[in-house]
């Protein structure tokens, strides 16, 4: 039986989530129905990350394994001609029988982006989360390369998780300010007329051996609240310290969210 590892990118807006649910559409469950037309029975689809509700990927990893022999270009024309065109399948690889998306990980890269202005350019509501008012972007990221190293970062995961282990190691935890400005062409071409001069794109960046459910989310609605002044840049590690989800930020919105890679 042929094992296959693929990469996908998909924008999450409209499914449950990566893992099929008893209702709603998943992108496991359009990957295992499209593969059911494709190998003529039942395949399970192992995913590296379960990404949530609305969540998008630049890079899932995924793992299967067919009856039939097939090569893998087939098997990524016959999967993208037959999932929505907010799932596409952006490579297929051949790999070792034991190969699998989750246990063979050895981390993963997520990025969270925040468009803070006034307005909110509405090509970008489905991919930011709108952040009102001035934020100390200086302070953000100091903030942030403090959750680097290993840590227990049980007050930044999601509540009633039954993890056993809540200990994780972030090798790099960065916000940067990106050019939100939007151009199509060298000369004049199409430029946004929604563009503030005060108008930020921050993107938040980390990788790490393994997250938590909610964890990037709620680190960056922690990271916002120091944005705004209220609370110091060390409260952060005020927050690690207490091991309570009560202590830290609101859970950032989900439209905000990229899974950009795993790790191998």
């Amino acid at each position: 039986m042929p094992t296959f590892k693929v990469t996908l990118a998909y924008d999450g807006t409209d499914f449950v989530g990566w893992q099929r649910q008893a209702t709603g559409t998943s992108v496991q469950g359009l990957l295992e129905d499209a593969l059911r037309a494709l190998d003529d029975r039942d395949v399970t689809v192992h995913g590296a990350g379960r990404t949530d509700a609305g969540v998008h990927a630049l890079g899932q990893i995924a793992s299967f394994s067919l009856a039939r022999a097939i090569s893998a270009d087939v098997v990524q024309r016959s999967l993208n001609a037959h999932l929505p065109l907010t799932v596409r399948v952006l490579s297929v690889e051949d790999t070792p029988d034991d190969f699998h998306a989750r246990f063979n990980s050895r981390g993963k890269t997520y990025r969270y982006r925040l468009w803070n202005a006034d307005v909110l350019d509405p090509f970008e509501r489905r991919y930011a989360w709108h952040v009102y008012g001035a934020l100390d972007v200086p302070a953000m990221q100091a903030a942030a390369a403090l959750l680097e190293g290993t840590h227990d970062f049980a007050a930044f995961q999601g509540q009633k998780s039954a993890i056993k282990s809540t200990v994780r190691t972030v090798a790099t935890s960065t916000l940067r300010i990106e050019d939100c400005g939007m151009r199509i062409g060298e000369r004049g071409g199409l430029q946004s007329a929604l563009r503030n001069p005060q108008s930020a794109l921050l993107t938040y960046e980390i990788t790490g051996s393994g997250f938590l459910r909610h964890m990037v989310r709620t680190i960056v609605g922690t990271l916002v609240e120091i944005g705004r002044g209220r609370r110091p840049v060390d409260w952060i590690g005020d927050v690690l310290a207490s091991r309570d989800r009560a202590a830290a930020g609101q859970t950032a919105p989900a439209e905000g969210l990229f899974l950009v890679a795993v790790h191998y």
